[in-house]
């Protein structure tokens, strides 16, 4: 029974983003058309069939019974619905195929745009009511390198301090894995080790490993410090108390808490803790229980790093949201980039629906509303440069033939254009087919 509350609270969370995402999009094209005297016919949240409307005016409000888009039908315009009937006729004032060219051109990227802005508008109220909190890199003295990870086969070494990173000195931590950073055609770290500085280069054969297994957080840094005792715990039995900095487990040195967590997950038996209690070491030994686990927690990020927190008016949450679409932006084009290239792997990086939803589902349980609408942000970004790809069907392709048409004066054919949108819609149905055969692949392996 979990599972089923589970699968239908992601549906609903993929269900509502994609509802905005879609009714914004089409949004866009809906005032564009009516800005320049164009006739609407249809204003359609799902495909067909269409199961719930209303009629206002010329237009039919509606919803359709697959969930997975929407469109806008405009009089006189060869769209997803093929329809032809008009093609013998005159055109008409409010049809769509008697306007200007640059007016056609404003009403097919209008959705495109408006996606960029509803990801502007939601970075920057995320930025208004949140602000942002930033753990300076400086306060960070050394990372933790387990064996046999990829920050250990990339050539980080355990306290190594990171200053930088693609040759810049950069002040927050977070800054070292932007996606922007990330996907950079040479990836490097600037470190300090053993008191003088070298480069860290990251080959782009990691990069796979680093979008399953995660890179760099703060979690290597923290200390071997521990914030709270079970009660009950074999650590609790054995006098550990909040606060006790652990320096050594069995002889062993230890600075970090993975570096602690590793030891006594590894270790046979009881553990002798050296541990480190107002400037005094004290000599414990504790007993792991079945599971490992002694009963300890580890020290937060925010009470060991210092964190500087970063609050907007409203001028500068504008500006915010500016800067963070276009590092979104940058990063899915990198990204793009490096899967044509065959830098990364298109099996591993590219997403459909099943991961969209799950992934929309893991930012709302982990982060709330504020993980929902970074996400919703997120996809609004990538629905924007899918659908100014010039793939006939898609907002790109339409947008083709104008731009065809502005150069040679003449509109192609209705015969050229029916043919390639066929094709483009069997190339689109090809691609969601992969992508969701790839989605469930992955999922279950």
């Amino acid at each position: 029974m979990e599972w089923v509350i589970d699968l239908l609270s992601t549906l609903g969370i993929f269900a509502l983003a994609l509802l905005i995402l879609v009714f914004f999009h089409e949004l866009g094209h809906f005032l564009a058309a009516k800005l320049f005297g164009m006739r609407v016919e249809r204003f359609s949240l799902g495909f067909p069939p269409r199961i719930w409307g209303i009629q206002k005016g010329e237009t039919d409000y509606c919803i359709g019974a697959t969930p997975l888009g929407g469109y806008v039908k405009i009089s006189g315009m060869i769209d997803e619905s093929m329809d032809t009937d008009h093609v013998n006729e005159e055109p008409k004032p409010w049809e769509y195929r008697s306007k200007p060219v640059w007016q056609r051109m404003i009403v097919i990227t209008a959705g495109v745009i408006f996606n960029m802005v509803l990801a502007v508008m939601i970075y920057a109220g995320i930025a208004f009511s949140y602000g942002e909190s930033n753990i300076l890199l400086d306060s960070i003295d050394g990372i933790y390198v387990p064996e046999e990870s990829v920050i250990a086969q990339a050539g980080f070494q355990t306290g190594d301090k990171i200053v930088g990173v693609n040759g810049q000195r950069v002040k927050y931590f977070q800054e070292l894995v932007a996606p922007g950073q990330l996907l950079e055609e040479n990836l490097e770290y600037s470190v300090l080790r053993n008191g003088s500085e070298t480069v860290v280069p990251v080959p782009d054969s990691l990069l796979d490993r680093i979008n399953k297994e995660g890179f760099l957080t703060p979690m290597l840094a923290l200390p071997s410090q521990v914030n709270q005792v079970q009660e009950g715990s074999p650590a609790d039995t054995a006098g550990l108390m909040a606060g006790d900095r652990i320096v050594s487990v069995n002889g062993q040195p230890v600075d970090y808490w993975l570096q602690l967590v590793q030891h006594i997950q590894s270790a046979e038996g009881p553990l002798q803790l050296t541990v480190l209690r107002d400037g005094e070491e004290i000599e414990l030994s504790v007993t792991p229980n079945d599971q490992d686990i002694i009963g300890i927690s580890a020290p937060s990020g925010t009470d060991i790093f210092q964190v500087e927190h970063l609050t907007y008016g409203l001028v500068g949450s504008i500006k915010n949201g500016f800067d963070r679409t276009g590092e979104t932006l940058n990063g899915i084009i990198q990204g793009f980039s490096k899967m044509f290239s065959g830098s990364i792997s298109v099996r591993e990086n590219l997403g459909g629906p099943v991961a969209i939803a799950n992934v929309t589902k893991q930012a709302t349980d982990s982060g709330g509303a504020l993980g929902f609408w970074q996400i919703t942000a997120f996809l609004s970004v990538t629905l924007a440069i899918m659908n100014i790809l010039p793939i006939p069907v898609l907002d790109g392709g339409h947008l083709m033939f104008l731009i065809y048409e502005g150069i040679t004066r003449r509109e192609p054919s209705a015969k050229v254009r029916m043919a390639l949108q066929q094709i483009g819609f069997i190339l689109i149905i090809a691609l969601f087919i992969f992508v969701t055969f790839n989605d469930i692949i992955r999922q279950f392996g």
